[in-house]
């Protein structure tokens, strides 16, 4: 063998190695990027009161199988959920709201009865920015029976509350160490009930929950912060409020309301990122709404009405969840009893075209949430005792099933905070 070949095979043996120690330093560092990062944490909101415990009129609860506010933490590249701790309540905290920063969490406790108007109450904690443990600073009551639904100011200065059992909103101050304060302003629903049977319910539907009285089911400001915006799925209809950001006061905006079908039942509602097109889903109707929003009044405008099932679908089927991508293509809304997620197109206008439904793995889905990233969509499955996870294709808006599912009991409500970004 001459010179020339000793040479290069001595030069491959070393680029081979040296290669190899290039590979083993790099995995090096991202995991220890990764470490550094800190630690991506889930927080699932449950159902966690004795059946007896249970107001008569509530058809969707089960009997409390979860035991507070349970955590997780989330490996970034799968999306595997790892159990971390329970917080244990034995007030159902189905909700859950956190702040921008990640440092305060709130809880709405739906099954909780407090005095003798039997209001439900609220609780906010401190997130431990090192592991993501709670810390429960104060409890308060909401200003209604049944608080279901919590979300926090633009402001960051009051929560926003929807008492389902009380058919009312309102605002409480959030205090500069995070705790809560007691409601400047509660706003009680009045108008007209509607049907049992739904406008645009599928053939053969039984679907009839919450037309029996007032039922306000969820409370958000638009992104400005200048308007509140609830639905009360027993009147048919979506309010529309002025709200003072110094006083946290609502005063009832022109028009004060848009009316959804007669039976139709709003539940959620989500903004598309670009801040003119809001989507409302009605649970007994089984649809989603186009709204066009008008920022500067704080006015919507019906525009599209379209099915969350399959073409053809007949029989029972109450509506959960809807959310927008981050990206503002796609549109997710959640199908219980059909237990499926309904996903959606979005055009260039803002109106939605129907690409199919992917199963829940698991039975009455009753909201999902998106990772951080967008990567993830978490399915907590009620009446499953679980949370399927699910990974998005980005480009087609489909959902793949990981194989994944995390076991909690009555799963009601998800939330991530990424301790690496926590400030």
């Amino acid at each position: 063998m001459n010179r020339f070949h000793r040479n290069r095979g001595t030069l491959l043996t070393t680029s081979v190695a040296l290669m190899g120690v290039m590979q083993l330093v790099t995995g090096v560092l991202q995991a220890q990027s990764t470490e550094d990062r800190g630690p991506l944490v889930a927080y699932v909101g449950t159902f966690s009161s004795p059946l007896k415990d249970v107001l008569s009129t509530q058809v969707d609860l089960p009997p409390g199988n979860g035991r507070g506010i349970h955590l997780f933490r989330v490996n970034r590249d799968t999306g595997v959920m790892t159990p971390s701790g329970v917080y244990e309540m034995g007030t159902s905290p189905s909700c859950l709201a956190l702040n921008a920063t990640g440092t305060r969490l709130y809880s709405t406790n739906e099954t909780d009865r407090v005095g003798k108007d039997k209001e439900g109450t609220v609780s906010a904690f401190s997130v431990n920015r090192a592991d993501g443990q709670l810390t429960l600073l104060n409890t308060v009551r909401s200003g209604g029976a049944g608080p279901t639904y919590a979300s926090i100011h633009p402001s960051g200065r009051f929560l926003l509350v929807a008492n389902y059992f009380g058919g009312s909103v309102s605002v409480l101050p959030i205090l500069p160490d995070g705790r809560l304060g007691h409601p400047t302003d509660v706003k009680d629903d009045v108008g007209t009930i509607g049907p049992t049977g739904a406008t645009n319910a599928p053939s053969g539907s039984f679907a009839i929950s919450g037309h029996d009285r007032t039922h306000a089911h969820m409370i958000q400001a638009d992104p400005s912060g200048r308007f509140v915006l609830h639905v009360d799925l027993g009147l048919d209809r979506i309010f529309v409020w002025k709200f003072d950001q110094q006083k946290g006061i609502l005063t009832p905006n022109e028009p004060h309301a848009v009316s959804l079908p007669p039976g139709d039942g709003p539940r959620h509602f989500h903004f598309h990122p670009n801040g003119r097109w809001f989507y409302s889903i009605q649970e007994e109707g089984s649809t989603v709404v186009l709204f066009d929003y008008d920022a500067e009044l704080g006015r919507l405008a019906l525009r599209q009405t379209i099915s969350t099932l399959p073409p053809g679908f007949a029989g029972s089927n109450f509506c959960s969840e809807i959310l927008v991508s981050k990206d503002g293509n796609f549109v997710y809304a959640g199908n219980r009893l059909h237990d499926s997620i309904g996903i959606f197109s979005i055009g260039s206008t803002g109106e939605l075209t129907f690409l199919g439904e992917e199963w829940t793995r698991g039975n009455y889905p009753r909201s999902f949430s998106f990772d951080p990233t967008g990567r993830f969509l978490y399915c907590g499955n009620q009446r499953a005792d679980s949370i399927a996870v699910f990974e998005v294709n980005r480009k087609t808006g489909s959902l793949k099933f990981t194989g994944h599912y995390a076991p909690v009991g009555n799963p009601s409500h998800i939330v991530f905070v990424d301790l690496a970004t926590a400030d």
